[in-house]
């Protein structure tokens, strides 16, 4: 096991954790972002399975939020805009009237404290941040910090804590886009999903949730006995039309299973199982990539990755029947998602 620290720009450092089984990964202090993810395949060789930028500076705008940590609000805020307390908060409309992944200002775009560590089994990073009271237009100082931890069996867990003074909203999650052909050989058509979820939240014209909640049976969201992300990849069911052809919806856990979400892909054999404490999850399978940029392995593509972003739902700021994300005054924000890897059997 080690950790290996390597300046890549003048400001940012990409840490590598490698664990004993040889799985390695690198992660920036600039953003919190997951650049690569290398774990082996039936053969036991060793592949990349997200999606990253050739060019680390390229991170720098990162519109697709490739790997990055996002807060203070992950998702979609409807009209900019929210209530709380009886005071409205105005926020940046930074994808049409609407607030995507906290703008600007979002965590994907903070510059973090690293502090490395390593146990007899395990080894990782805490990084730390603060948010100052009105950044991004969100109420409240805002103390977070977010560990990986690789183990040495293949497991990635992820440990978001944060504080704030100020009662604020706060839905932490990490948008790494997974892709478990290794170096991305094919898009994600052809891998199966399985999500412990009965019901999805169905999203309006511009990508807004609704509120409605929609069961997922006899339609393309029904993954509860696993099926090929390409069904979906489609205009022919209204949700997946809205969508670009694909997913970018809301799932609620039905919580009757510790794995909430399950990645296989039968050409590599590799698999990835999530677990999580958070009441459900945004998948969304690359609908938006085109060839325009340069990634390690070659151009992006559409569904050349899915992304898992367990978290609560922003929509609670506009829709009583949604997880809620309002975080207390002076109470602790704590969650934790694993991304576990292995081999299919």
């Amino acid at each position: 096991m080690n950790i290996k620290a390597v300046p890549v720009t003048e400001k940012w450092t990409e840490y590598t954790l490698t664990n004993e089984a040889g799985m390695a990964v690198s992660i920036l202090d600039f953003g919190g972002i997951i650049t690569k993810i290398l774990v082996p395949d039936r053969d036991e060789n060793l592949e990349n399975v997200v999606l990253g930028y050739r060019n680390i500076r390229d991170y720098q705008q990162n519109p697709n939020y490739f790997g990055a940590l996002i807060g203070r609000v992950a998702g979609r805020i409807q009209g900019a805009s929210f209530e709380l307390s009886g005071n409205t908060h105005v926020l940046e409309s930074n994808e049409g009237a609407n607030h995507l992944h906290s703008g600007s200002a979002g965590f994907h775009q903070a510059l973090w404290q690293v502090a490395p560590f390593q146990t007899e089994n395990s080894l990782g990073l805490t990084l730390s941040h603060k948010s100052p009271d009105g950044e991004g237009g969100y109420p409240g100082n805002v103390t977070v910090s977010v560990t990986y931890t690789l183990t040495n069996d293949n497991r990635l867990l992820i440990d978001y804590e944060a504080s704030s003074d100020k009662t604020t909203p706060l839905a932490l999650t990490n948008h790494s886009y997974f892709n478990l052909s290794g170096d991305l050989k094919s898009t994600v058509e052809t891998q199966a999903a399985a999500i412990d979820s009965s019901q999805f939240v169905e999203l309006d014209d511009q990508l807004i949730p609704t509120g409605n909640l929609i069961p997922v049976a006899e339609t393309p969201f029904d993954f509860r006995a696993g099926r090929m992300l390409g069904e979906g990849f489609n205009e022919k069911f209204a949700q997946n039309k809205l969508a670009g052809g694909g997913y970018d919806h809301y799932f609620l856990f039905d919580n009757t299973r510790e794995q909430k979400a399950l990645l296989q892909d039968s050409a590599s054999g590799r698999q990835m199982a999530v677990e999580t404490d958070q009441p459900g999850m945004v998948m969304y399978t690359g609908n938006g990539l085109d060839d325009s940029l340069l990634l390690n392995e070659g151009k992006s593509r559409k569904y050349l990755g899915v992304c898992f972003e367990t978290q609560g739902s922003p929509a609670s700021l506009h829709h009583a029947n949604m997880p809620d994300i309002v975080l207390q005054a002076g109470e602790v924000y704590k969650t934790q998602t694993v991304f576990a890897f292995s081999v299919m059997k």
